[in-house]
């Protein structure tokens, strides 16, 4: 069967740029990459054309013979580029790995060796801590340098480590998997890529030992539920002297009693007695900074109605701006009267009856009822 045009596997006009190249294989390599389309022999084969294409194309001397005399230059030994050795069938690591160079690897020092690792933790502070900002104590399970070798992992802390025989000191390796050079961690040093001849016996040379810490926290005034605070090198200790890792730290807010926050305005419901809502007054409301402020009711206010105390609410992260507090007034029907009230009730509720101007929204409602009803009767 007849060989696809190279460029017309890639999709790409034949000027097409180095990176108009690249870009076009990114693409179709990660849309046809066997890991992606497990099982099936199409996509595999698409993959394998594309790899083809690129190797050629991607090198200006295949692509110029290419271009001058299409397959046949690559047809008896001409210049190779065309054969893919093992094959695709057998990937070791995953897309993930074998596309680690070309789309970027983990976090790795100076010179190839990994750091250590990062790490975890949680912790949960109250609303008023949130709003005020607070220090708090996170205990971390994590790998600190071993105190016996000072963290080289050898047992005479005045001996040099050796460079690794496997990856030559660089820390990784690696090896031709058909068209991919796959780089790795090395196996031997575990990416640090120096070797101790007399390891350590506490730490069996990796220079780090498991041990649980307690580090001090600062959580910002205004910090969020669910917010990730990064403390750079506070993680695992990196193996024999290599940089430490991170440290995250998870932020969670305790539900408050009496305070509910969105975002950087704070929502406080407070319950009035069916008379101060009637007849107004002045109530003293609290305030997530622990004073208090009195709040204005004006007669007749309504269950719902809400009042505004500019900047009481958070400030806002990495801003001078503040949010402000709202009173949500919730009119507490009456319980558990005694005759007297009752009997002031029922004479209040006579005198009432039927005034709009007492109940306008009780009184417009039914009467929107009443025609409603009278309409449904006319019309059957």
């Amino acid at each position: 069967m007849a060989k696809l045009d190279y460029y017309a596997v890639l999709m790409v006009e034949r000027g097409a740029s180095a990176d108009d190249l690249k870009k076009a294989y990114r693409k179709l390599a990660m849309q046809y990459h066997p890991d992606r389309n497990p099982g099936d022999a199409k996509a595999e084969q698409k993959f394998k054309e594309i790899n083809e294409a690129y190797d050629v194309l991607k090198d200006e001397q295949k692509r110029a013979a290419y271009d001058r005399f299409g397959h046949a230059a690559f047809e008896n030994g001409g210049m190779g580029g065309g054969g893919f050795g093992g094959g695709f069938g057998g990937f070791e690591g995953g897309l993930g790995d074998i596309f680690e160079q070309m789309f970027g690897g983990g976090r790795r020092g100076g010179g190839g060796v990994q750091t250590g690792a990062d790490i975890k933790a949680a912790v949960e502070i109250d609303l008023s801590q949130a709003y005020s900002g607070a220090k708090v104590n996170v205990r971390v399970a994590t790998r600190l340098a071993c105190d016996s070798c000072g963290g080289s992992g050898s047992a005479d802390k005045n001996a040099s480590a050796d460079n690794c025989a496997t990856c030559g000191g660089l820390g990784r390796v690696r090896a031709q998997q058909g068209f991919f050079v796959v780089e790795r961690t090395c196996p031997n040093c575990g990416g640090a890529g120096r070797m101790v001849r007399n390891p350590c016996r506490v730490c069996s040379g990796v220079g780090t030992v498991p041990r649980e810490r307690t580090l001090s926290v600062q959580i910002p005034a205004g910090v969020e539920d669910g917010t990730r605070i990064r403390l750079s090198g506070e993680g695992e200790a990196g193996p024999r002297g290599t940089a430490p890792g991170d440290l995250y730290v998870h932020v969670s807010i305790r539900q408050h009693p009496i305070f509910q926050r969105d975002g950087a305005n704070i929502f406080c419901r407070v319950p009035l007695r069916m008379g101060q809502a009637a007849l107004g007054g002045e109530v003293e409301v609290p305030s997530i900074d622990g004073t208090a402020a009195k709040v204005k009711i004006p007669a007749g206010t309504q269950s719902g109605d809400q009042f505004r105390l500019r900047g009481k609410g958070f400030s806002v992260l990495r801003s001078t701006q503040r949010g402000d507090m709202y009173i949500q007034v919730a009119v507490e029907t009456p319980q558990n009267l005694t005759r007297r009230q009752r009997e002031l009730l029922e004479e209040f509720e006579q005198e009432s009856a039927g005034q709009n101007s007492v109940s306008p929204e009780h009184e417009g409602f039914f009467a929107k009822v009443k025609d409603f009803l009278r309409g449904v009767a006319e019309s059957g």
